[in-house]
């Protein structure tokens, strides 16, 4: 086994292993690290032990999977031997990933919740700034593990939940199931914890009444959090949901800290700290910060680099909040005039009939009027048509209420939770009944 001395690992890419030795002398004998499904426990001393003892990969970039033990072992592996780290999802094929500029520690593969799937490079300096910002706004504690049922690969689980265990010793309790018994009997381990997870998932475990009762900090994000829910879930419980708005270009943005529901669904929260925040001429959020990507790869993109990010996301800052609008890339043109889809579905929401609902534009058979709104829906109860469409009418112009519905038995999000435009919009036109 080669030496941690004698590898050509990068001083960039030993920065994150020299921390995690950093934090296990700080916390050796605690405990780090529950593999639920395993039934096995680490300290910190005991994980950095078997990581010493491991052997390098023959491969310049390594790509941990799965929500287990393996995917952190994988993930120290790489940073002890200063290789670069590329997560990927469950049956996820690796991309060709060669010549990555030597100050390159980390590749991420973005969601593609609005189009093509792309992959950003992060040096670790980045890596590790995002991880600060987020204990930092949060309040983060050792005292309150985090309980991990998101993927690990995606942006939000691994900023929240493995850089949090390697880079600032917060224990963490993996389990590889989402199932309120499973989620109650896992979060009985330790005394509190802290739960990041994804609107879909707050929404399963609130109707079936298995919110964990030693939940000190609730974290939401991954998709827009309903306020309905929020609010039911305030009200029944006690308990606050903390929005948590963010990308994986930048890491987080934006984070609602008030100990009471949101007055307003469009406000994901204040900026988070080290964050700062514009909106460019358009109206697009502009991201500035020591944890935004080096750049996209393999091309680079004008949008993102030098610190900052310009997203998609149209934005309005006022109060110290953030407000978001919708996409500039899924806002619907209908005969020439623009509406977002957020709009409709934030009036939509509001009917006892909905549970959920996405609206997205389509090609419309007249070209004249470039698209047609679609509204897919999942409904609580059996609701006709009609009855949405004058729910709508009674409170939006005319030309913004959807031309076709689709009725479904439930939204599926996709392996991140997130529930994609691009990919229902796909789904619906290839439909065998058409439209």
């Amino acid at each position: 086994m080669l030496a941690v001395e004698a590898i050509a690992a990068l001083p960039n890419r030993q920065m994150l292993y020299d921390r995690w030795r950093q934090v296990v002398q700080e916390n050796a004998n605690e405990l780090a690290l529950f593999d639920w499904a395993r039934q096995q426990r680490w300290a910190f001393a005991a994980l950095a032990e078997q990581i010493e003892k491991s052997d390098r990969e023959p491969a310049e970039v390594i790509f941990p999977q799965g929500i287990s033990s393996d995917f952190i072992l994988a993930v120290l592996r790489g940073w002890r031997f200063g290789q670069i780290v590329c997560p990927l999802e469950m049956k996820q094929s690796p991309p060709s990933l060669s010549q990555i500029p030597e100050s390159i520690a980390h590749v991420k593969t973005t969601s593609a919740s609005t189009g093509a799937s792309r992959m950003i490079a992060f040096r670790a300096a980045q890596l590790m700034a995002d991880a600060a910002n987020i204990v930092e706004t949060m309040g983060l504690r050792r005292e309150w593990p985090n309980l991990g049922v998101i993927s690990l690969a995606h942006s939000y689980g691994f900023s929240n939940l493995v850089l949090p265990l390697l880079l600032h010793g917060i224990p963490l309790v993996l389990l590889d199931s989402a199932l309120p018994e499973v989620v109650g009997r896992a979060a009985a381990v330790v005394p509190e914890i802290t739960l990041p997870a994804v609107p879909a998932l707050w929404r399963i475990w609130h109707e079936a009444g298995a919110i964990p009762k030693n939940l000190r900090l609730a974290i939401s994000a991954g998709a827009p959090l309903p306020l309905p829910l929020e609010e039911e879930i305030f009200e029944r419980t006690g308990l606050k949901l903390h929005n948590f708005y963010g990308a994986s270009e930048c890491g987080g943005i934006a984070y609602d800290a008030s100990p009471a529901p949101r007055p307003d669904g469009a406000c994901v929260g204040a900026p988070m700290k080290n964050v700062q925040l514009s909106v460019s001429e358009r109206g697009n959020l502009v991201v500035r910060s020591s944890a935004v990507a080096e750049r996209y790869w393999p091309g680079p993109s004008p949008n993102l680099g030098q610190g900052s990010y310009l997203t998609s996301d149209l934005a309005e800052l006022k109060e110290g909040q953030v407000f978001l609008r919708g996409r500039a890339t899924d806002q619907i043109n209908v005969a020439g005039r623009k509406v977002s889809p957020e709009d409709i579905e934030k009036i939509l929401m509001l009917h006892p009939a909905v549970n959920d609902c996405l609206v997205f534009g389509v090609p419309n058979t007249d070209p004249s009027r470039a698209e047609l709104i679609v509204a897919c829906v999942t409904g609580r109860e059996s609701v006709p048509e009609e009855l949405l469409k004058q729910f709508l009418l009674a409170r939006l112009p005319a030309w913004q209420v959807p031309r076709e519905w689709w009725f479904v038995d439930s939204l599926e999000t996709n392996q991140r939770g997130k529930l994609s435009r691009a990919e229902w919009r796909k789904k619906f036109l290839e439909k065998p009944t058409g439209r």
